[in-house]
Parts: C-alpha cells; sequence; structure tokens
C-alpha cells in the first residue's frame, strides 16, 4: 500500500476482496470486452461479415489486458473506451476492425455499470441472507428470555431479547423485498447509439427493422439478462443507479437502528457485541469495553444514506438524451455505496454471531421495575377479594410515587411490595404479592410471536437460500 497517496478506507479497512473484485478494473475492462464479444457474435449471426476466427481472437483476450498500451493511449486522445479498443485491437489484429462495430461508448460504459451492480446486488444479498440465518439463532436461542422493553428509552412491559431480534429481522426483511424487486428488474441497455435510436445500425443492416429488432435480445441472452430497456437516450435511466442506492440506503438504516440498540444494550451491561482478549477499548481508561463495531455499523450506514441523495440527484439532472455531469459522480457513489454497505454487512455478522447477553443483569434490571408493572395484577387480585377498583387504584398511585422517590432521591431499593404489603385496603401478604414476581408472566406472547415468525417468515426464506448460508467474515481492524 502506498504510504504518500490517499487510499480509500472503504479498500483499506471496511469491504471484503469480494465486492473490491466486482468493483475493479480487472472486472469493469474485461466486462467490456466480454461485451464487445458479445456484440460482435449477434452481427456475425444477424449476417455481418464477421469470422469465427475473429471472433475467437477477441476471446483468447478477455482477461489478459494491456493496461500499459490504454493507458499510454488514453494519455494521447483523451477517451477511456476508444483507448481500449485501441489496445484490444493491439492484441487481436484480425478482429481490429469490428470491435465496437455500431457501438457508442455507453455500449460498453453502461451494460458494465448495470452488470457490475448486478452482481454486487447478488453479494450484497448474500451477506444479508447470511445476517438474517445469524440472527434466527440469537432469536431462537433467547427467545423465552424476559428481558425490560423501553418505549421513549423509558421501562415499559417486558417483551423477551429473542423478540427484540426479530423486530431487528423484520426491518431487513423489508430490505431483502426491496433489493430482489430491484435485482429482478435489472435490464441491460442494449445497443442503442448515440442518442439511443440505434441509427447506426439501421445504416450497417440497410435499414432491416426486423434485423435489428433482434439486436438488444440477443445481447440481453448472451450476457445472462432477461431483456434490454426498450427505450432510452445514450444511456439507460440514471434512475436505476437511485433505485440501487435507494436498496443500499435502506439497508444502511436498518444495520443503523440495530446497532444503536446494541450500544444502548452494552451501556446497561445487558447484552455486549464481541471484544477480542487483547482488544484495547480506551487509550486512557483501560477498563472500558467499548462498542467500536456497532458504533463502525453506525458510521458507514451513516455515509451510505447520505450517499443515496447523490443517484437521485444525478438523475433528476441529466438533460436530454445525455449528459457527462453524471460520469465522476457515478464513478464515487455508486462504488463507495456499495462497498461500505458490504462492510456494514459483513460487521452486522461479526457482532450478531458473538453477541454475549448477561442475564443476570437483565433479570437484576427486570425485577427493579417489576412490581411497578405488576401493579395491575395485583390490583385485579385486590379487588378479587373484595377490594373497591378506585380506591384501590388510588392507592396504587400514591404507593407507586413513594417507591419511586425512594429509588431516585434516596437511593434505595424498590419496596413497592412491602408499602403495599403494610396497607390494609389491598389485604395481601408480602408472600402472595411475591409470588407475583414472575417476569414471564408479563412477556405476553414473545415467546409464541419470535417462534411463529422463525418458523413462518423467516425459515422459508432460509431455506429456499440455503445455498447462500456459510459465509465468514474477516473484520480488518
Amino acid at each position: 500500500m502506498p504510504n504518500d497517496r490517499y487510499v480509500s478506507p472503504l479498500s483499506e479497512r471496511y469491504a471484503s476482496k469480494e465486492m473490491q473484485y466486482i468493483f475493479s478494473p480487472d472486472m469493469k475492462f474485461s466486462t467490456w470486452r466480454r461485451l464487445w464479444i458479445a456484440l460482435a457474435e449477434v452481427e456475425k449471426e444477424l449476417g455481418l461479415p464477421i469470422t469465427q476466427e475473429q471472433i475467437d481472437e477477441m476471446k483468447a483476450h478477455v482477461t489478459d489486458i494491456n493496461y500499459d498500451v490504454a493507458k499510454a493511449r488514453e494519455k494521447e486522445v483523451r477517451h477511456d473506451v476508444m483507448s481500449h479498443v485501441y489496445a484490444y485491437g493491439v492484441q487481436c489484429p484480425k478482429a481490429k476492425g469490428i470491435i465496437h462495430l455500431g457501438a457508442t461508448s455507453c455500449y460498453v460504459g453502461d451494460n458494465t455499470d448495470i452488470i457490475v451492480m448486478t452482481e454486487a446486488l447478488k453479494l450484497v444479498r448474500k451477506k444479508l441472507i447470511n445476517v438474517l440465518a445469524e440472527l434466527a439463532k440469537f432469536a431462537d436461542r433467547y427467545k423465552a428470555l424476559p428481558t425490560l422493553a423501553f418505549t421513549h428509552f423509558q421501562p415499559a412491559q417486558p417483551t423477551t431479547v429473542g423478540k427484540r431480534a426479530t423486530l431487528w429481522m423484520q426491518e431487513f426483511l423489508l430490505d431483502l423485498e426491496d433489493l430482489d424487486h430491484v435485482l429482478g428488474s435489472m435490464k441491460l441497455l442494449g445497443s442503442k447509439g448515440t442518442t439511443g435510436t440505434q441509427a447506426s445500425f439501421l445504416e450497417l443492416f440497410n435499414g432491416d427493422q426486423e434485423t435489428i429488432d433482434k439486436i438488444d435480445p440477443m445481447i440481453a441472452e448472451k450476457m445472462g439478462f432477461q431483456e434490454c430497456y426498450p427505450v432510452s437516450g445514450q444511456t439507460y435511466s440514471r434512475k436505476v443507479d437511485t433505485r440501487v442506492a435507494n436498496v443500499l440506503a435502506g439497508i444502511a438504516a436498518s444495520a443503523h437502528k440495530m446497532s444503536n440498540d446494541i450500544r444502548l444494550l452494552q451501556h446497561l451491561k445487558e447484552v455486549e457485541e464481541p471484544f477480542e482478549k487483547s482488544q484495547i477499548g480506551s487509550s486512557a481508561m483501560a477498563y472500558k469495553r467499548n462498542p467500536m463495531r456497532s458504533e463502525r455499523i453506525a458510521s458507514l450506514s451513516r455515509y451510505v444514506m447520505v450517499d443515496a441523495l447523490n443517484p437521485a440527484i444525478t438523475s433528476a439532472t441529466q438533460w436530454f438524451e445525455r449528459t457527462l455531469d453524471d460520469s465522476a459522480n457515478k464513478r464515487l457513489s455508486i462504488p463507495e455505496g456499495f462497498l461500505a454497505v458490504d462492510g456494514i454487512l459483513d460487521l452486522c455478522l461479526n457482532v450478531v454471531d458473538g453477541l454475549v447477553v448477561y442475564e443476570k443483569v437483565i433479570e437484576k434490571h427486570i425485577m427493579n421495575e417489576l412490581p411497578f408493572m405488576a401493579t395491575e395484577n395485583i390490583m385485579m387480585d385486590a379487588v378479587k377479594r373484595g377490594g373497591d377498583r378506585q380506591e384501590l387504584h388510588e392507592r396504587i398511585r400514591i404507593l407507586s410515587m413513594e417507591a419511586g422517590r425512594n429509588v431516585k432521591e434516596k437511593g434505595l431499593d424498590n419496596n413497592l411490595l412491602e408499602l403495599i404489603a403494610a396497607d390494609e385496603t389491598f389485604g395481601l401478604s408480602l408472600e402472595e404479592l411475591q409470588a407475583c414476581m414472575e417476569p414471564s408472566r408479563y412477556v405476553g406472547r414473545a415467546k409464541e410471536q419470535t417462534e411463529s415468525f422463525l418458523q413462518n417468515v423467516v425459515q422459508p426464506i432460509l431455506d429456499e437460500n440455503k445455498d447462500l448460508l456459510g459465509v465468514k467474515t474477516d473484520i480488518s481492524v
């Protein structure tokens, strides 16, 4: 790694080698060459004087890209596509005259962008499925473990640790639905010429409309796509980039929400992200165990959510059939959005796989608050013994406020049960009251909801995608 120039931390610290390859020069320029081969094959099959020998020569040089020749040529002509046409021709002298025949730069540039984004979406999907699988294991393991739920980050009716994890999963499932919709609708640009009219092919095929109609479907099939966009200017609609970036932003938002919850739970010492044996939490405070992975998820997620504005603004500001103010922006916003999401999902996998749950701390917290939450049940028991519901409600309100003051102002334990037992209005002993203090009585259907969600919603998706499971992540720092 050079130490005298800027290197993107997305490559050096966060994104996987798989995602980096998808956006690498090798992937880009070998795809350009595969597209030139597909075009030549289609033109040959539709009757143009192109030989199999020429095509075979092109196929022999798909991956051994002569970058030095292309770079030297680009310094002269200031055009990346024509530089690579030239470099390819140097390696393929017999095919030199038919490379890029009838095409414009966007034939390779835009079709490659669609192919690259499609491959990147597939990798994102694979990792998203694996995050869901890890969360499913976690949710199932802790489906019955009572824990304080929070509304407004104030203690509320208990839930279970597993049920809370299903809330994270449901958001990722919404992202998966969006991803599958966009992935299933990706189409190639095809070969439509400088303003999308296919005028060059009218010339090449002597105005044969029926033959020209076959070009795009044949290119799509050769490149592994169902179809091409039916109409375009010189480029595919930049709205496509917007849709892709919005999917990435959605995943980032879901990951951010989960990471926020984990960070708050780590503050409460209830749940903790993985902390390695030799890991340092703070340069000054040696005892600290900071949730740095969850913080990094949040940090990268904010970047992705903001990054989604780039394609939206680019899409909105394109002029007529084509302007070039999209190019520099696309080179940054699309690859870096994918690299960041890749890093986010790797972190999510790492965190969820190693989440530590401190059951005793969770129990302590819930027992501190449970007397307040049990008051409705206590009141009902007292009514059954002949008490007046309205009078009991008022007494509980007064005693709850007294117990709350003892906790908040005096730092004492919650003594609400003792206060109720000492109040003759209720007619309940301390032993009878303590019998109500079983947390599982207050979690509602959390366990059953978790089981149903995992069995009926999540498991079918995991079964359908079982060939994608088993991804292991390597966190660089």
